[in-house]
């Protein structure tokens, strides 16, 4: 079993910072794509970044510029640092990623419960 947290979500004035993690667990071989979604109230879930096993990385043309992507592959971790926040960037934020838990195996998407940004001042 995979299980992904996220965590780092909290309040924030407009023009401020966070830094979001997404730490997966269990058993895992490789973790192939990693990605951050958002899904603001009465809104669908829309993509925001991704980034590849090899570093290669894609963004929302909403929060390119102010948010960057990056991962951890010895801690099996993925990152979103959000700077100059907007109020329209308040939302659940999700992580997934496909994980292939064996050498044999194809990789499955799992997704973690999300954390809440919310920028108010």
């Amino acid at each position: 079993q995979v299980q992904l947290v996220e965590s780092g979500g909290g309040l924030v004035q407009p023009g401020g910072s966070l830094r979001l993690a997404c730490a997966a667990s269990g058993s895992i071989f490789r973790i192939h794509t990693m990605r951050w979604y958002r899904q603001a109230p009465g809104k669908q879930r829309e993509f925001v970044a991704a980034i590849t096993s090899t570093g290669s990385t894609y963004y929302a043309d909403s929060v390119k510029g102010r948010f960057t992507i990056s991962r951890d592959n010895a801690k099996n971790t993925v990152y979103l640092q959000m700077n100059s926040l907007k109020p329209e960037d308040t939302a659940g934020y999700y992580c997934n990623a496909d994980v292939q838990v064996l050498a044999s195996s194809n990789a499955n998407l799992y997704w973690g419960q999300g954390t809440q940004v919310t920028v108010s001042s």
